[in-house]
């Protein structure tokens, strides 16, 4: 005997059940899919971080290299007679342009001539490569350590000092080679353009950014305990092909990391160092987001299946007795009297209630038969049987949704008062009657009409080509029609017919509206009513 259940208690463990399964799905799909999801988001984030970065340390290093290139051009480098005025240029380049830490002339022996702070003047750097790489041209050395300025120049850190190279040679007016004008930028300021980049991301955990060299893949720029260590990574092979993008892959720390990657390629004129930008994050602070989702979703889902339970509970007990008397009611309905709820198994109010609303259906289905006649007879003209301007402009209106072009003829019966006020409105309304049969007789398969009112009538032609040539064709088919007598009480009468049309086409008309279509086919009609009844225009 199958065991029968209280919709109280079924209701309970079912909104539980269901909130729970809901839980467990919601939050192993949230996983699957945000994972990659979120890998992809934070990939792009440092693809494009490091892209940001590349073009601010291009764009800085090729200012820096217009500066240096445009000062060797200056007359009072371009001459040695004027050392002082040489050193005092120098100076206030150095003091507008703090990361210059050394800035020199050399004569075309590589001794200095003149530099900022009067630091190494009569010194010869004609064995070091900004001098020895500069007398053909402009020469741009990677990042090193301090050599002969490491005790120098000011160092309140007491870090190990480095520099960036870029010299080039200068020329007198005679394009004679004179010497070289050297410069030291101190590698400071790359360190100052990553701080300026990281301090908006300080909400993403674990952001790291590298510089890596052109030369040895070694790190120049990076968290202190991974520079000048050698980077043998994907991303640093897949930077130096050119590419911009992200990947996720070990380091040799052996943990996993999301990089985006991009090779610093230059700017303009400045050829770049191809140094190789990185920007990293562990994949499990990038996935922290998603596990504190899915607690979340866990510890709410638990909640709410818990109250649901209750609330599930209640519901079902407040439910239960009027639904009883609900069903009792509709049984009522449908014999007219009041019977015995039988004997059922499972879920008995659900049993009877969906018996009852079977024969209410039944009974339902009825009066909506009678319905849909007292709606049928609402859409006709009561006279005439034709329909009316209900259906007509509903029928319309799904023309002009298939968006292809119709035409609407406006008719109007000439000397039709005429016969009225002659004959009597009864004979009026036998004509009407005969008019309407003719009109329906002559209206093309797929096309209405209906009746406006007096003797108004319109015709709508659902003809995609050449709907005008069509409409031409069918109101004189109608006016033929028309104009043949009519047989009414035994007296034989007479009426025009004068037609209006207008031509619907959704490449150049306006509007949607039905009215308007109808409004331009009544103008054409009262055109026509002027200038000589009996006939048709557009």
């Amino acid at each position: 005997m199958k065991r029968s259940f209280s919709l109280q208690a079924l209701l309970s463990a079912s909104f539980a059940t269901l909130i729970i399964v809901l839980t467990i799905v919601l939050s192993v799909a949230i996983g699957h899919r945000s994972n990659d999801e979120v890998r992809s988001e934070i990939g792009n984030s440092l693809k494009e971080t490091s892209y940001i970065m590349a073009g601010k340390l291009d764009h800085y290093m090729w200012s820096r290299y217009g500066e240096v290139s445009m000062l060797s051009t200056l007359s009072e480098m371009r001459q040695t007679e004027d050392l002082v005025g040489q050193q005092q240029i120098l100076d206030r380049l150095k003091e507008k342009f703090p990361s210059f830490s050394w800035i020199g002339m050399t004569d075309k022996d590589g001794a200095v001539l003149s530099s900022t702070d009067g630091i190494l003047q009569g010194a010869d750097i004609s064995e070091r490569p900004v001098f020895t790489e500069a007398q053909n041209k402009t020469f741009i050395g990677d990042v090193h350590e301090a050599v002969l300025l490491a005790e120098l120049l000011p160092n309140p850190t007491g870090e190990v000092m480095k520099f960036v190279d870029i010299s080039t040679p200068v020329y007198n007016e005679k394009n004679q080679f004179i010497g070289v004008l050297a410069a030291h930028l101190s590698w400071e300021w790359a360190k100052e353009i990553e701080d300026s980049m990281l301090k908006p991301l300080q909400k993403r955990n674990s952001l790291d950014m590298f510089i890596v060299s052109g030369v040895d893949d070694s790190v120049l720029l990076g968290p202190e305990e991974e520079l000048g260590s050698m980077l043998q990574l994907t991303s640093v092979k897949e930077a130096r092909k050119g590419g911009n993008g992200w990947v996720l892959e070990k380091w040799p720390n052996g943990k996993e990391y999301l990089t985006g990657y991009v090779l610093a390629s230059g700017y303009k004129d400045y050829p770049g160092l191809d140094w190789v930008i990185l920007v990293r994050q562990p994949i499990d602070a990038a996935y922290a987001p998603i596990k504190e989702t899915q607690q979340y979703i866990y510890t709410f889902g638990f909640i709410l299946a818990g109250l649901l339970a209750i609330l599930g509970w209640i519901v079902a007990g407040k439910i239960t007795l009027p639904l009883k008397n609900i069903t009792t009611a509709a049984d009522q309905l449908r014999r007219g009297e009041r019977v015995t709820i039988p004997a059922h198994k499972g879920i008995k109010e659900i049993e009877v209630l969906s018996y009852s609303l079977k024969k209410l259906i039944s009974k339902l289905t009825k009066t909506e038969t009678a319905l849909e006649k007292m709606e049928n007879v609402a859409h006709r003209d009561h006279l005439t049987g034709l329909l009316n301007r209900i259906p007509l402009y509903a029928f319309i209106e799904e023309t002009m949704k298939k968006d292809l072009p119709f035409a609407v003829l406006y008719m109007d019966l000439d000397g039709f008062k005429k016969v009225n006020d002659n004959l009597g409105h009864e004979v009026g309304d036998i004509l009407l009657k005969d008019v309407s049969e003719r009109l329906s007789e002559v209206t093309p398969a797929g096309g209405m009409v209906a009746r406006m009112g007096g003797d108004e009538f319109v015709m709508v032609l659902p003809v995609a080509a050449h709907p005008e040539k069509e409409g031409l064709k069918v109101g004189e088919s109608v006016i033929a029609s028309i104009n043949k007598p009519f047989k009414v009480n035994v007296q034989e009468v007479s009426v025009g017919c004068s037609i209006g049309g207008a031509v619907w086409d959704p490449a150049t008309f306006d509007t949607s509206k039905v009215n308007e279509i109808i409004r331009r086919a009544d103008e054409a009609l009262y055109k026509v009513k002027r200038t000589g009844k009996n006939r048709m225009a557009f």
